[in-house]
């Protein structure tokens, strides 16, 4: 067989794999959420298999029974506490009328429309200073937007039980089975590949529990931090409890995150207080930039460098470097796949191409 035609076959071997993936990538998301629960999972299963009674030890089964419900149980505590606040402050961010939220703003407004036109900063017809705000804030409480929001979860939970279910199905199997993945992937390495890649998968997978675990770990710390700053400054707790939610989820996208949740929690925490004027209003808000600014600083020197330095073992600045070109490749979701798919990317190079200078270094602490 001629090398070109041994390409050409390799070529399309590989356009038909990325079509079936394209074509079945629901079933595809959950394969990869159920692999990322069973990542989380594994060590509930390898430690209730430590404990045993004289000659007896859990089933395999029961053990990954016990670490699906403990997952579970996880995510139901989360919703059983966040949602129903959730649902009250959003009603009342809803009942919020625009009109007494300008008229709040209107002396600094009115001083900045001056300025704006003094400099002539815009165009000859162009709307003034204050339209432009009025507009932002009246956009922002508008009550359709939040009915949106409303029939767009509806529709999202339409779909949920199927998603629930076959994930559910999915991880229990990989729990139960924790080589079920690798011995799929070692079907379709040759021979003489197997080892290297046994030792790939098996650092990848010791490197993705950590890294998620440690990710867990700071969104947690967050919302605590966020949660416990914000109430000792004055807000109400379910108020302070819903931005500390808000700083945790936006969190999840690296760098440019925690600067989006910090805005949209000074806006939520604003709002909240409107009624308070803008001369007691200003003051709340310098103490709720403090509270960010120390949380984020707890952040970058203490949670961030556990998490990348001792999990996936990268330097800031390279993980920096990734995280900026996974981002320009696929956006906010490039982002945040950017380190679980770098770490694969550097152990598998390590296996097969350690010859080479650069990844020799790049690869030296795995």
């Amino acid at each position: 067989m001629s090398k070109n035609y041994r390409f050409t076959l390799i070529g399309l071997g590989l356009a038909f794999i990325v079509f079936l993936l394209w074509f079945f990538s629901s079933i595809v998301v959950y394969i990869i959420i159920s692999a990322v629960l069973a990542l989380v999972g594994s060590p509930i299963v390898s430690f209730l298999g430590k404990i045993h009674i004289w000659k007896f030890r859990l089933p395999v089964a029961i053990r990954a029974f016990i670490a699906l419900c403990a997952i579970y149980m996880v995510f139901v505590g989360f919703f059983w506490i966040f949602i129903p606040v959730v649902a009250k402050e959003a009603n009342a961010l809803s009942n919020i009328e625009a009109d007494s939220l300008i008229a709040q703003f209107q002396v600094p407004l009115d001083k900045a429309q001056v300025l704006y036109d003094k400099y002539q900063i815009r165009e000859t017809n162009s709307p003034g200073f204050e339209e432009i705000i009025t507009g932002k804030i009246r956009h922002i409480l508008d009550v359709s937007i939040l009915s949106d929001m409303v029939s767009t979860l509806a529709e999202i939970l339409g779909n949920l039980f199927i998603a629930l279910f076959s994930i559910t199905f999915i991880t229990f199997f990989f729990l139960q089975e924790q080589g079920m993945v690798t011995e799929a992937i070692i079907l379709l390495v040759p021979n003489k590949h197997e080892p290297a890649v046994r030792r790939a998968l098996e650092s990848t997978t010791r490197l993705l529990i950590r890294y998620f675990i440690g990710i867990g770990g700071q969104l947690t710390g967050i919302l605590l931090l966020v949660t416990i700053g914000m109430t000792i400054i004055g807000l109400d707790f379910k108020q302070a409890l819903l931005i500390g939610l808000t700083a945790a989820i936006m969190n999840i996208i690296p760098y440019l995150g925690p600067l989006f949740g910090s805005g949209l929690g000074i806006l939520m925490g604003m709002a909240f207080h409107i009624d308070m004027g803008i001369v007691n209003l200003l003051p709340m808000v310098g103490y709720m930039v403090l509270v960010y600014l120390i949380v984020h600083a707890i952040d970058n020197f203490i949670f961030q460098p556990f998490i990348f330095g001792n999990s996936v073992h990268a330097h800031p600045l390279e993980i920096f470097l990734v995280i900026m070109m996974a981002g320009s490749i696929g956006g906010v979701t490039g982002m945040i796949l950017a380190i679980p798919s770098y770490t694969i990317l550097r152990v598998f190079a390590k296996e097969f191409f350690n010859n080479f200078r650069v990844v020799k270094k790049l690869t030296e602490k795995i």
